[in-house]
């Protein structure tokens, strides 16, 4: 199966593009999903549509979109070298335009390997934001001044002042990284290294051979046989972006709910902490069932489908060569 020759440039703007759209589009489902893995004991939410609800709630339309600078910021770079990477191993796999299925995996292997760099810190940051709106959920709400309290009777010109309980300063992803890396140095940005990479490995291996797949489909109806010179139209790639994204996405849910509890720093009251991939996994076991590491599952796909569907989508279009053309 051969593949159109693109330049490393334009595959950049094509990743960078295709992520800064997709997580526009998706935000808030993917705050949702940080919100409901983290759950452990106080069960804040019910589901994704009653976290979204209690978010806008409590906390206004944009608290949805809370550590979405973190992930705007970051997800161009991540992007763009998840795609680009896959392409280049891709292309230095293929013999005589014919990739075989073992290289298909091998060269998602090291797109997922590659991203990681990038990625780790992002969600390191990003978790951090988007559960600080469920942390203030759980925390109690102080109870009023006694008004029927014995004593003497209150003055009527000057009412003694109400006791105004300050709310808890919201975290910044500035504010976090200058913490991180005065106690912790750069390990602290790069804490769930080995979770994400547990993670996005097997999640490339998956996707980009199932996508490569799914999108050739489209080309060997077109002409009744493979034509390895034809592009997959944008419908093809769009509904072969999706349908692998949302495979890939639910098969390592377990993995990505290891990954968000061992990157979150704080945790809620009666909450556990863990102290790698074996305790976390061990603990979630035991205390949570099977069930737990399911959680977020659907977020999950609803997330990685239209993304990954979007991505792939801009990258066929060839935004990256529109814009190089008019720069040119």
């Amino acid at each position: 199966m051969g593949e159109k020759k693109v330049s490393l440039p334009a595959k950049l703007i094509n990743g960078g593009v295709a992520g800064l759209v997709g997580v526009t589009c998706v935000f808030p489902i993917d705050l949702a999903k940080t919100r409901l893995q983290n759950q452990q004991g106080i069960q804040v939410y019910k589901g994704m549509l009653d976290c979204l609800a209690k978010t806008v709630r409590s906390e206004g339309y944009f608290g949805c979109y809370r550590g979405a600078a973190v992930n705007l910021t970051l997800v161009t770079p991540e992007k763009a070298i998840k795609l680009a990477a896959n392409d280049v191993f891709r292309q230095k796999l293929s013999k005589d335009g014919h990739l075989p299925l073992w290289g298909e995996v091998l060269a998602g292997c090291g797109a997922g390997t590659c991203q990681v760099v990038v990625t780790t810190p992002m969600e390191m940051l990003k978790i951090q934001l988007q559960d600080a709106g469920r942390l203030a959920a759980q925390r109690p709400v102080p109870a009023p001044a006694q008004a029927a309290a014995p004593g003497p009777a209150p003055s009527l010109v000057a009412p003694p002042p109400r006791a105004r309980a300050t709310p808890p300063q919201r975290p910044s992803a500035t504010g976090i990284t200058v913490e991180l890396l005065k106690t912790r140095g750069l390990a602290g940005l790069y804490r769930g290294a080995g979770a994400t990479l547990m993670r996005d490995v097997p999640f490339s291996m998956i996707y980009f051979p199932l996508f490569a797949n799914l999108n050739a489909l489209g080309r060997e109806s077109a002409g009744g046989q493979a034509d390895v010179q034809a592009q997959a139209p944008f419908w093809q790639s769009f509904i072969a972006g999706c349908s692998a994204g949302s495979v890939a996405a639910v098969a390592v849910t377990p993995l990505d709910v290891i990954k968000t509890r061992l990157q979150t720093l704080q945790k809620g009251e009666g909450e556990d902490t863990y102290r790698g991939i074996i305790d976390c996994t061990r603990r979630i076991m035991t205390r949570e069932g099977p069930s737990a590491f399911l959680k977020g599952a659907t977020c999950r796909a609803l997330v990685i489908a239209p993304l990954f569907g979007i991505a792939q989508g801009v990258y066929f279009l060839g935004v990256g060569e529109m814009v190089l053309g008019f720069m040119g």
